[in-house]
């Protein structure tokens, strides 16, 4: 099959000359995502917290997300915007609460959030993005603990592990 003059072979010759890292196929698909939020949930009510959780791809797009009892819809808007803050950064929402008191104009980069509870969500290996958590509704500390464990539960690893 032909693509506007490009041959499915040399797609594939494309394809496998392109380094290891663009050819990665490690993506937050919705059982996934599933998984992450179901682990925080269950991390919430063990301690009778109650949170806002959103999880996101890596381009920030929304996969799964819950407003638990007891919370308003401007709890879910900003465990969103942690989401994607740390989806987009890389890093957790802690660590440019960190960067903001370190380095000037920072905190008003383009989607800086400077609170804790937004994680980025990296597979088993540690090695690729798959996208981030972001959880409100409880102290920055108690959210960030919500987000941890449900990346854990999932499987997965809160931060980049390097090599």
């Amino acid at each position: 099959m032909k693509l506007q003059g490009v041959t499915g072979g040399a797609l594939l010759a494309l394809a496998a000359a392109l380094p290891a890292q663009a050819q990665n196929t490690a993506v937050m698909d919705a059982v996934t995502a599933q998984a992450v939020l179901n682990g925080c949930v269950a991390h919430a009510e063990a301690n009778g917290q109650s949170h806002g959780i959103v999880v996101v791809d890596a381009g920030g797009h929304i996969m799964a997300a819950l407003r638990m009892d007891g919370n308003g819809p401007g709890i879910v808007a900003f465990a969103e915007e942690k989401a994607y803050a740390a989806a987009t950064w890389g890093f957790s929402t802690a660590g440019m609460e960190e960067g903001a008191r370190n380095t000037p104009g920072f905190a008003d980069a383009p989607g800086v959030v400077t609170v804790g509870g937004g994680v980025p969500i990296y597979d088993a290996t540690g090695q690729h993005r798959l996208g981030a958590i972001g959880v409100s509704g409880e102290p920055p500390e108690d959210d960030i603990a919500c987000a941890e464990a449900g990346i854990a539960a999932a499987g997965l690893q809160p931060r980049r592990i390097r090599q």
